[in-house]
């Protein structure tokens, strides 16, 4: 029988606590990614549908569901998963700390950890028996500023394990699993394909490709949990497969949307339309305003913590940042110097942007510059 598991964490409530009572620039950052409404569990959001058909799935009856902590030890969602010191995952310019031993979880197969040492499944482990779990919500990852991209984005992952004496799980019983998902989500008349690829805490590991309106696209990444993982959690002697994919990506491809922040948007007439199969159809399509910025900063300057800047000062109206130029010129700028050129696009969603609005609005993204960076801003 299959069970809702919550996990409650004593260590997030504290460092969320503690968070209450800061007011710094990443405090309040990550309070506000914190607060944001989780789609995946939002019932008019086709991240909801998405997650709705998956666990609809039969291949995936009588699977548990369970719900982690956001917050989690860098032991548990880096060690445990084979990525130690030094791996590009648990840099500060990809991942966001609540202090340096926590971070806001960057990917949701870290529920294994919880899902394996739950009082529960513990003893269907002691019994030898076979088990498998859901887990899903939002995910947090430093990203560049585009149409397609967030840096709150939504995940869904599987996980199932059997006794190594009771069964062997073969990749082609978890194509077959992933083929199912596939048809349950988009309809019996999918095309999909599978490719072999690496992931750290599965082996052999692929990735499975659908055909969304007339494009093949990245679908999920799965594959059979490594030994040497599961061991980590003190399993042994059993055997599996595991997948995951981001809901964002699907529900873009399936309703044809021009623009990820449309699925946060409280627009009625955007709303309705959030339809996975429907094919969006602009409601309003008000104009960009471009500007250029340009500045000197130090070599070490990090472009995902200037995006965050963006982010933070111009919110949903900063709809694309793209890198023109970067180069050095040690006798020009100096030793030690770099400069950078970013073309900012600045698009609401609800309402025509004035060029009076823009330019204040940049001119006090200049000002953020120049203080959080120590930059030198160049007019070109």
């Amino acid at each position: 029988m299959s069970e809702n598991i919550i996990i409650k964490s004593e260590e997030e409530e504290k460092l969320r606590k503690g968070l209450e009572g800061k007011s710094d620039s990443e405090s309040e950052r990550l309070k506000r990614f914190l607060e944001m409404p989780d789609l995946a569990r939002t019932a008019d959001s086709p991240l909801h549908e998405i997650v709705k058909r998956t666990l609809e799935t039969k291949s995936l009856k009588g699977f548990d569901v369970i719900k982690i902590p956001e917050i989690i030890s860098t032991d548990i969602l880096f060690d445990l998963f084979n990525m130690p010191e030094g791996h590009p995952a648990r840099s500060k310019s990809d991942t966001y700390y609540a202090d340096e031993k926590h971070v806001l979880r960057t990917h949701d197969t870290v529920f294994w950890y919880y899902y394996l040492n739950h009082p529960s499944i513990r003893e269907k482990i002691a019994n030898k028996e076979s088990f498998g779990a859901i887990c899903f919500g939002k995910v947090y990852r430093k990203d560049e500023i585009d149409r397609k991209h967030m840096n709150v984005f939504h995940q869904i992952g599987g996980l199932y394990l059997a006794p190594d004496e009771k069964q062997i799980v073969t990749p082609e019983d978890l194509k077959n699993v992933l083929s199912e998902i596939a048809k349950g989500i988009f309809g019996d008349k999918v095309e999909f394909r599978f490719y072999d690829h690496n992931f750290p805490y599965t082996d052999p590991s692929f990735e499975m490709e659908a055909k969304i309106n007339g494009q093949w696209m990245e679908m999920l990444g799965s594959g059979l949990p490594r030994k040497s993982v599961l061991a980590n959690f003190g399993l042994s002697n059993y055997n599996g497969w595991a997948f995951g994919f981001g809901l964002e990506r699907l529900a873009i491809a399936s309703i044809n949307l021009p623009d990820i922040r449309l699925l946060w948007s409280g627009d009625e007439r955007v709303r309705k339309q959030l339809k996975l199969g429907n094919k969006f159809k602009e409601v309003s399509k008000f104009p960009p305003v471009v500007r250029d910025i340009s500045f000197i900063v130090n070599k070490d300057f990090v472009p995902n913590d200037y995006f965050d800047l963006i982010r933070d000062h111009l919110g949903d109206l900063a709809e694309e940042v793209l890198l023109l130029d970067k180069y050095e010129d040690t006798k020009k700028f100096g030793e030690g110097k770099i400069s950078y050129t970013f073309r900012i696009t600045y698009r609401s969603l609800d309402k025509t942007l004035t060029n009076t609005e823009v330019n204040t609005l940049h001119t006090e993204l200049e000002d953020k510059t120049t203080t959080n960076f120590s930059a030198e801003i160049r007019r070109v």
